[in-house]
């Protein structure tokens, strides 16, 4: 009989002891609060017989629980991811969305587009607190393909959102690149390489054609725009470049990035899954990368999927990305749109018809938050998840994507694709923390609005 190997890092409900790899401290950490602590290892017995550190931790453990379920379960929705097209020109292997959507799909009218944000106006308005402006990204597909819309859009409500949008950048003319940087609207692009040879093995044109090329172009004319960042999905293909990616991205003055683990909601990305062990190396010597560019040039570049981490360990409610916590982000902290106005809890699950809660012509958007659909992964708990229930890290984690798992395993109730990368990272983030290197992985002025709720420091 084959057994399954899991990448657990504890069990129990008390503090934990958690190796980190690293030459003098240990980690102890609460799974249920998030709590931790570094502890040098010849101190790790007695700190854990009963030391004045657990004492402290102890007369606090309820207001750390209060503050992890306030970011878990009592946040409001403050982001719509917005398809306002199915289509695509590019034909990559890994897309999540089917193939017959991107091909041959529907844009939404003007008309529409227009009427589905001034639903979302009034919606926001009366939930969201005053002076706090929702987000509309404009995602895909290739919103590009429909840009008369998407642009009356943003005029018709520049004041009323904060606009970003997700491209592939084939499409980004000079004309378009004018009216985006113009008005502030955040930008994202896609490449998958150092070199062309990389980039363009699963990122391409219907006609087979890659388009590196253009990205790079385009990269370089955003030079001293702030507000935008490129995506590198991580595949079996391109594991291996990842630290020359970095450094590739940082010679182009790239101020963020991201290197996502492919998802794995459709086969043509589960096939293109990189083992985790693979993976997580070479994304950790991407990580040292750099740091080792920062320390060269004083620039960073914001590595964001893994300085998300490393926020959830220092100040839990400081994060920006909502997918590696359970639940995760979709359904309650935002959710997605298609061309036809269809509304699911994440883009990833668009094209999946179980997921879709309402129209958001018909339907009201509170009602569609409360639907079977959506409350199925808004209530997703880690501690319904086996092994994760029992993993001290999981409130760092979060046994992302729901989508992925329910691809992968068909069930909500079951991880994702990458638990033993997410093992990894964490233990690096917390050897980053351990030598005083945090600030180097984090955007500048990260902690402006923490508050320090526990601190106590031994010699």
């Amino acid at each position: 009989m084959k057994t399954q190997t899991y990448f657990n890092t504890g069990e129990g409900e008390s503090i934990q002891p958690l190796d980190i790899g690293h030459r003098d401290y240990a980690c102890l950490v609460s799974a249920d609060t998030a709590f931790w602590a570094l502890v040098k290892k010849d101190r790790l017995a007695s700190a854990l017989a009963g030391s004045p550190l657990l004492t402290e931790y102890r007369k606090k453990a309820k207001s750390f629980s209060d503050e992890l379920d306030t970011l878990r379960f009592k946040l409001k929705p403050s982001a719509v991811y917005f398809n306002p097209t199915d289509r695509c020109n590019l034909n990559c292997s890994y897309c999540y969305i089917p193939a017959g959507l991107r091909k041959s799909g529907t844009h939404m009218s003007a008309p529409r587009l227009l009427k589905a944000l001034g639903v979302l106006k009034n919606y926001f308005k009366a939930d969201l607190s005053q002076g706090q402006r929702p987000q509309v990204i404009f995602h895909g597909a290739e919103p590009l393909l429909n840009k008369q819309a998407v642009f009356a859009a943003i005029d018709r409500y520049k004041k009323d959102f904060r606009f970003g949008i997700q491209t592939n950048g084939t499409l980004l003319d000079g004309d378009t690149l004018e009216f985006l940087t113009s008005r502030g609207i955040s930008i994202g692009l896609s490449l998958d390489g150092h070199i062309n040879s990389v980039a363009d093995r699963l990122r391409r044109g219907w006609n087979g054609k890659g388009v590196s090329r253009k990205v790079v172009e385009v990269i370089g004319r955003l030079k001293g725009y702030h507000n935008y960042s490129v995506i590198c999905t991580v595949t079996r293909e391109n594991m291996s470049s990842q630290a020359d990616i970095v450094e590739f991205f940082h010679h182009l003055e790239v101020p963020v990035c991201m290197l996502n683990p492919v998802r794995c909601t459709l086969p043509g990305g589960y096939r293109q899954k990189p083992p985790d062990e693979e993976a997580a190396k070479h994304y950790l010597d991407a990580l040292d990368r750099a740091y080792e560019l920062y320390q060269k040039s004083g620039r960073k570049l914001i590595v964001a999927n893994f300085a998300n981490v490393l926020v959830s360990i220092l100040a839990p409610t400081a994060r920006r990305l909502m997918c590696d916590i359970s639940p995760c982000g979709a359904g309650r902290c935002f959710f997605a749109i298609s061309s036809k106005g269809d509304m699911f809890p994440c883009s990833e699950f668009i094209g999946i018809k179980k997921f879709k809660g309402g129209n958001i012509f018909r339907d009201d958007i509170r009602a569609a938050l409360k639907t079977s659909p959506f409350k199925s992964v808004s209530e997703r708990r880690i501690e319904a998840i086996k092994p994760c229930l029992r993993c001290a890290i999981r409130h760092f984690c979060g046994a992302p994507c729901p989508a992925e798992a329910w691809a992968i395993n068909g069930s909500l109730a079951s991880r994702g694709a990458f638990c033993g990368f997410y093992e990894e990272q964490v233990r690096y983030a917390f050897r980053l923390i351990a030598d005083n290197k945090e600030d180097a992985y984090l955007w500048d002025g990260w902690d402006k609005d923490t508050l320090t709720t526990f601190d106590f420091t031994r010699k």
